[in-house]
C-alpha cells in the first residue's frame, strides 16, 4: 500500500520518470527460479544458442519421433515451466521443441517486448517446421499475434493453457499493480506506440484468432484464475469457430501445467482424440 501511495503522488510530481518505471516493468521481464526437477528435464534436452536479434536465445530439443511439437511458454516464464508436458509427451513419442524467450530463463537478458516475442515465435516454428503448439499465458498472444503476420503458416493443432485477449488490458493491469495515475498510464501507452509503429487498443487476440490457420484449438482456464481472469480467454473463444473451452477448477494460472487434470486433457486433444 505504501509503495502504491509514493507512486501514486510520484506520478503527479515526476510524472516522466513515473513512465520509465512503468515501461521498465513492461518491458524487463523477472527471471522466476525453476524447481530442481525442472532443471533436470532440461538438462535431458540437447541445447543450442540461436541467434535473434541481439539475443542469444536458448533453445531446447527432446528428441522422440516423427511427430513435432512447439512449446511457448508465458511472459516472465521458461521452457521449464512445461515439465510435466514434455515428460507426458515424451510417452507418446513425440520430438519436443522450446526456447526461452528474449530476456527470459536462460536466454540473453535486455529489453524485450510483445513484438520480440512474437517475431521469435514466428521464426522458430518455421525453423522446427512444427504443425502442433502449446502455449502458455502470455504466450497465447505472442503465438496468435506471430500466426496473424505470418498467414503462410498452417498449424494443425493448437492447445492454450490461458490466454489473455487485449493488450490493453495488460497495460492497466501493470498500472493497477504499481498504483499510476490515469495520466501517466495514458503516456506510457503513447510511449508504447510511438516506439512499437502499433495501436495498443488494436493488439487484441480475440481479433487475430478469427484470421489465422489453424485447425483446431483448445483453450484450458481455471475459472478462479486471480492473474488472468477467464472472461478474457472466454472472449477469444467467441471469436474463434475451430476453438474448445474447458473450464478447469483448482489449478490457479500456474499451477494448471502441472494439474494432471489438465495434462491429460491436453495430451487426448493432441493425440487427436
Amino acid at each position: 500500500m505504501l509503495k502504491k501511495w509514493f507512486v501514486r503522488i510520484a506520478s503527479i510530481l515526476f510524472p516522466k520518470r513515473v513512465v520509465n518505471f512503468a515501461y521498465h516493468q513492461l518491458t524487463s521481464p523477472q527471471i522466476r527460479k525453476l524447481r530442481p526437477h525442472e532443471l533436470v528435464v532440461l538438462d535431458q534436452a540437447e541445447r543450442e544458442t540461436f541467434r535473434f536479434q541481439d539475443f542469444d536465445i536458448q533453445l531446447y530439443t527432446w528428441t522422440g519421433g516423427d511427430n513435432r511439437i512447439l512449446l511457448i511458454h508465458g511472459w516472465e516464464g521458461q521452457a521449464g515451466n512445461f515439465t510435466d508436458l514434455i515428460q507426458a509427451l515424451q510417452q507418446y513419442d513425440y520430438t519436443i521443441y522450446a526456447f526461452d524467450a528474449p530476456s527470459h530463463g536462460f536466454s540473453s537478458k535486455g529489453k524485450t517486448s510483445l513484438f520480440e516475442f512474437a517475431e521469435l515465435v514466428g521464426v522458430l516454428i518455421k525453423k522446427f517446421e512444427v504443425i502442433k503448439l502449446v502455449s502458455h499465458s502470455f504466450g497465447g498472444v505472442a503465438t496468435t499475434y506471430a500466426l496473424f503476420k505470418n498467414p503462410d503458416i498452417s498449424i494443425d493443432t493448437y492447445v492454450l493453457f490461458t490466454v489473455p485477449n487485449r493488450f490493453l488490458e495488460r497495460i492497466n493491469d501493470v498500472a493497477q499493480q504499481v498504483g499510476i495515475t490515469e495520466n501517466v498510464k495514458n503516456r506510457l501507452i503513447a510511449r508504447l506506440e510511438t516506439e512499437l509503429q502499433s495501436s495498443v487498443a488494436e493488439l487484441n487476440v480475440s481479433d487475430f484468432v478469427s484470421q489465422i490457420q489453424v485447425e483446431k484449438a483448445l483453450i484450458l482456464h481455471d475459472k478462479n484464475d486471480t492473474v488472468i481472469p477467464i472472461e478474457r480467454s472466454k472472449k477469444v473463444k467467441e471469436q474463434w469457430k475451430n476453438a474448445r473451452f474447458i473450464e478447469l477448477t483448482g489449478t490457479g494460472h500456474f499451477r494448471i501445467l502441472r494439474t494432471p487434470e489438465a495434462l491429460d486433457q491436453a495430451i487426448q486433444f493432441i493425440n487427436g482424440a
